[in-house]
């Protein structure tokens, strides 16, 4: 493993998706807690027995915007009785989601391997749901109060999140996305990959080795290139799958190419790695990034095949 320090590129984009499998929110900065960005995957919409919609299974998802005051990605700011989160999606009239907590809880809600308690949004927002994927559904916030969900401890022992898939963050290059889109009938924005964190000014797929990096003072680890699943393929415009970037990324971003003398994993393909940040383990105020922040690399793998995966 290298270890050196140097500027490898910036930050060019910061996206924040507060409702699970909806639409991000492209932020200049934003501040993070111990479980992620601020607001990321606090919600969740979840079916009659409690268990999470994604893009998976609803690709309607993809459509449904989600919109945040400005000033909640302020360090610090504290919603009052007259912040909100609005939420519109084709043909539905907008939805407005008091940000200050509800009281009433819902028990059962499940995210893959996770079960327990979460907010219930109140039946305004279920109706709203409901009408707009055509069955039963609730929309539902995460209890940092009661509940914890840790990542998988043996890659990331110690760290949580709320309703993220794996980890806290998914770090993506511009390069990374240039490079296959050469290999594409078709050019591909970033959003089907659903980053946290957008670098550019690296070589493509750079950030599969960075082991450390620091940004605005921040260390941050990769701890496991992200494995991508169906959502990849689905056009966050038209909520319409096809069988790319998939197939593309097959044939160069797979574990047999990457990983050669690792035990295939099926059939998995990667994009991305995901991370998390030491740093924002330690209470209080002032951790936040911005776009243009420089990124520095502090111990990289030697290649793809030795980071985990």
């Amino acid at each position: 493993m290298a270890e050196y320090k140097r500027e490898a590129a910036k930050v060019t984009s910061i996206f924040v998706y507060p409702i699970k499998s909806c639409r991000g929110i492209s932020v200049f900065r934003a501040p993070l807690s111990s479980t992620g960005f601020r607001w990321d995957r606090q919600w969740l919409v979840v079916n009659s027995k409690g268990r999470a919609y994604t893009q998976r299974v609803e690709p309607k998802l993809a459509l449904v915007e989600v919109e945040l005051p400005n000033e909640a990605f302020s360090d610090g700011w504290v919603p009052n009785n007259s912040s909100y989160m609005v939420i519109r999606a084709p043909s539905m009239d907008p939805l407005k989601v008091p940000l200050s907590k509800p009281s009433a809880t819902a028990d059962g809600v499940s995210v893959w391997e996770w079960s327990g308690s979460a907010f219930d949004e109140g039946d305004g927002a279920s109706k709203w749901f409901s009408r707009y994927l055509g069955k039963p559904s609730r929309l539902v916030r995460f209890n940092e109060a009661s509940e914890t969900r840790n990542v998988d401890p043996n890659y990331a022992p110690g760290y949580k999140v709320m309703f993220s898939d794996q980890y806290p963050f998914l770090l993506a290059s511009q390069g990374s996305l240039e490079a296959l889109n050469k290999l594409l009938k078709e050019p591909i924005p970033i959003n089907r990959f659903r980053p946290n964190i957008l670098v550019d000014g690296c070589e493509p797929f750079a950030e599969d080795l960075w082991k450390e990096i620091r940004i605005q003072k921040l260390t941050f680890n990769g701890v496991k290139l992200c494995s991508r699943c169906k959502v990849p393929t689905i056009n966050q415009e038209t909520a319409i799958a096809n069988s790319e970037p998939t197939e593309t990324m097959k044939k160069f971003r797979s574990d047999k190419v990457l990983r050669p003398s690792k035990k295939p994993q099926g059939t998995k393909v990667y994009f991305g790695q995901n991370m998390v940040c030491s740093d924002s383990q330690i209470p209080g105020k002032g951790k936040m990034i911005t776009v243009g922040n420089p990124v520095y690399v502090l111990k990289a793998f030697s290649s793809a095949a030795d980071a985990a995966a």
